[in-house]
């Protein structure tokens, strides 16, 4: 019995070896797979999102491919933060911001600010936040049409004073129970159109600067 001992553990180990090493190829597939799926859900997602913002035939591009990553106080992060430039037969006809709202009750509020090249919201959207649910969490589309309000404004519409809720004399309804919400949302998407105020011509420039993907190929 003694002999057959180390030959039976040996067989075994090899067994245990050759199923862990069959285990982990399985997962290795299994999560390639699942990222490449997981990537293109989200730039699914993420095209939805900007589609929603500007309205169709306002820009003939693919704008995941005309992207920039900006850093700026004003966008509300010091990390960079991506830019989605719309062309309409190759000239510039508005940009998608990403910003961030960094004081909202709970926490920092992702949003996409688009701009028409006059200036002008083309619309914002939220794109992740933790605030309450059934008080801060109107300022997405799905539970209010609050953030709809922004569509067709500017700096100079309502101007520097209206840019606020009504309860600091500003346009801009808040929330019954929910000020600090809102509140931090119209200071973000003002403080992106300041932004874009201050860099319209940088960003256009970069935008005609960068090459189709037609032209790329053709290279």
């Amino acid at each position: 019995m003694l002999p057959e001992m180390p030959r039976s553990m040996l067989r075994n180990a090899l067994i245990l070896g050759l199923f862990a090493v069959a285990t982990v190829g399985v997962v290795a597939v299994t999560q390639q797979g699942t990222a490449s799926r997981i990537a293109a859900a989200e730039r699914e997602a993420q095209v939805r999102a900007l589609a929603e913002i500007l309205p169709q035939g306002s820009y003939d591009n693919h704008l995941l491919d005309n992207r920039l990553d900006l850093v700026d106080p004003l966008l509300g992060s010091d990390r960079p933060l991506p830019a989605y430039l719309a062309l309409k037969g190759g000239q510039p006809s508005a940009v998608i911001l990403q910003a961030v709202a960094p004081d909202g009750y709970s926490g920092s509020i992702r949003l996409l600010v688009g701009i028409h090249a006059d200036g002008r919201l083309a619309g914002v959207r939220v794109l992740a936040h933790k605030e309450t649910p059934g008080l801060g969490d109107k300022i997405e589309l799905a539970k209010s049409p609050w953030v709809l309000a922004f569509n067709g404004k500017s700096l100079a519409d309502p101007g520097e004073a209206g840019w606020g809720v009504k309860k600091d004399q500003g346009v801009f309804d808040q929330f019954a129970g929910a000020t600090i919400t809102p509140r931090a949302v119209v200071k973000a998407v003002h403080h992106a159109l300041q932004y874009f105020d201050g860099h319209k011509a940088e960003l256009f420039a970069q935008a005609a600067a960068q090459p189709t993907p037609e032209q790329e190929r053709a290279q």
